[in-house]
C-alpha cells in the first residue's frame, strides 16, 4: 500500500522520486534554520516553554488532520492498540522529550550553537541504525566504507563552519543590513540583540539538555522507520504522534504552569512564532520528514542535518549582509563531499542488492520451467486465492 500511494504521487509530478527526496529534504533544512531563530525570539519574548510547544503542536495536528483523513481513507490501516502504544511512545520520543529538550538548551545556550551541536544527529542515527539492524554496513565493502566516510565528511564540514573563520572571501554591504543596523543604532540596540546571547544561563546545562534532544531526535528517526513499513498512511501516522504530544504537554503543563496568563498570546511576534513553528517546523516539517524517511531511510534524512548550518551562514550573507570566511567555504566542500559518499553508498548498495536478488531468482526460475506440468500445477494452483485475498 505504501508503493502505490508513493507512485501515485510520483506520477503526479513529473520530476523523478530522487529528486522530490533531495528538493523536499533541502527545503526541511532551511525551514529548521529559520526555526531557530523564531524559537529564540520567542523564548526571549517571554513565552512559556511549555505552552510554546503545546500551541506548536495543535496548529500541526489540525493542519495535518484534514488531509490525513479524506487523503487517506484507502490505505490507512484499522487502527489497532498496538498501533497507539507504538504512536504513543514515538510522542514522547520524538515530541514530548525533542522539543522539550530543545527549548530548554535554546534558552541556556544560543541558536547558533543548537544548529551546531545538531550536526551530531547524522553520527547517531548512523550508529543507532546500525546497531538496530535498519541501515547495513558492510565495512568490507566500498558502499559501506562510503557511507561512513560520508557522515563523517558532514559532521567535519558543520563542525568547520561553526569553529573556524579563516580569512574573509566575501564581504557583502546589503542595504537591508546597513538599514536595520542603522534604525536599531538609533534605538540604542545592539544588531538583532533580540536573540540574544544566553548571558548569565548555565551553558553547560543547555549543553545537556541539546544532547538529550539530539539523542531522542534520533531514536525518533530510527525508530520510525520499521514502524512505518506496517503504517504506511504517513500523513495519519504523523497527526496520531502531533495529538499524543499535545496530550503528553497539557499533562506536564498542568504540574509545571500554574500561571494563567502564560496562555495567552502578548503580541504578533508571539502569534507569529508559534504558527511559524506550527505550520512550518511541525506540521510541514513531519509530514514532509516522514516521507522522506519511508522512501529515503532515516539515515539518508539525517545526513542532511548538517545541511542546515550551511544554510544558516548562507542566508545570513546574502540577507543579513554578514561576512563570509573562508571556513564556510571549506565547511560547504565538506559537506557537499560527505552528503555525495552517502549517497552514492546508499545506490551501490542498492545495486548490489538487486543484483544479488536477481542471482537468487533466476536459477529457481531456470527449476520451475523444467518442472513437470503436474507437479507445477499442484504447487501454484492452492497459493493463487490467498496471494489475491492478501493484496
Amino acid at each position: 500500500m505504501a508503493d502505490s500511494g508513493g507512485g501515485g504521487l510520483a506520477r503526479m509530478c513529473s520530476i523523478p522520486e530522487k529528486v522530490q527526496l533531495h528538493l523536499a529534504m533541502l527545503a526541511l533544512q532551511f525551514g529548521y534554520a529559520g526555526f531557530h531563530v523564531v524559537s529564540r525570539a520567542a523564548l526571549n519574548m517571554g513565552i512559556s516553554k511549555i505552552v510554546f510547544p503545546v500551541y506548536r503542536n495543535i496548529l500541526a495536528f489540525l493542519l495535518l488532520l484534514p488531509f490525513a483523513y479524506f487523503l487517506e481513507k484507502k490505505e490507512r490501516p484499522p487502527i489497532s492498540w498496538n498501533f497507539i502504544i507504538q504512536f504513543f511512545l514515538l510522542a514522547i520520543v520524538g515530541i514530548t522529550a525533542n522539543q522539550g529538550f530543545y527549548l530548554l538548551g535554546l534558552d541556556h545556550t544560543s541558536p547558533t550553537f543548537a544548529s551546531a551541536i545538531q550536526n551530531s544527529v547524522p553520527a547517531i542515527t548512523f550508529l543507532m541504525a546500525a546497531i538496530l539492524r535498519i541501515e547495513k554496513v558492510r565495512l568490507d565493502r566500498k558502499d559501506g566504507i562510503s557511507k561512513v566516510a560520508g557522515t563523517l565528511f558532514c559532521v567535519a564540514g558543520a563542525s568547520v563552519i561553526t569553529l573556524y573563520k579563516g580569512p574573509t572571501i566575501y564581504s557583502p554591504a546589503t542595504p537591508l543590513q546597513s538599514t536595520v543596523a542603522t534604525a536599531l543604532a538609533v534605538a540604542d540596540q545592539p544588531v538583532f540583540g533580540f536573540l540574544g546571547d544566553a548571558k548569565g544561563k548555565n551553558w553547560t546545562l543547555g549543553c545537556i539538555f541539546l544532547i538529550g534532544h539530539c539523542l531522542s531526535w534520533s531514536g525518533w528517526l530510527v525508530l520510525q522507520a520499521p514502524i512505518l513499513k506496517k503504517y504506511p498512511a504517513r500523513l495519519s501516522f504523523t497527526s496520531y504522534q502531533c495529538f499524543f504530544g499535545v496530550i503528553q504537554f497539557l499533562v506536564i503543563a498542568a504540574f509545571v504552569e500554574r500561571d494563567p496568563q502564560a496562555w495567552l498570546v502578548h503580541s504578533g511576534a508571539e502569534l507569529f512564532s508559534v504558527f511559524y513553528a506550527g505550520v512550518v517546523a511541525s506540521g510541514i516539517a513531519f509530514a514532509v520528514q516522514i516521507w522522506c524517511i519511508d522512501r529515503g531511510g532515516p539515515v539518508f534524512v539525517a545526513v542532511y542535518q548538517p545541511v542546515q548550518t550551511l544554510v544558516v551562514a548562507i542566508m545570513a550573507s546574502i540577507l543579513l549582509g554578514e561576512e563570509f570566511y573562508l571556513g564556510g567555504i571549506i565547511g560547504a566542500v565538506l559537506i557537499v563531499t560527505g552528503l555525495y559518499l552517502v549517497l552514492w553508498g546508499k545506490n551501490e548498495e542498492r545495486k548490489f542488492a538487486a543484483a544479488q536478488k536477481a542471482t537468487i531468482q533466476s536459477p529457481v526460475e531456470h527449476g520451475n520451467n523444467r518442472a513437470p506440468p503436474h507437479i507445477k500445477s499442484s504447487i501454484t494452483q492452492p497459493l493463487l486465492p490467498q496471494s489475491t485475498e492478501g493484496v
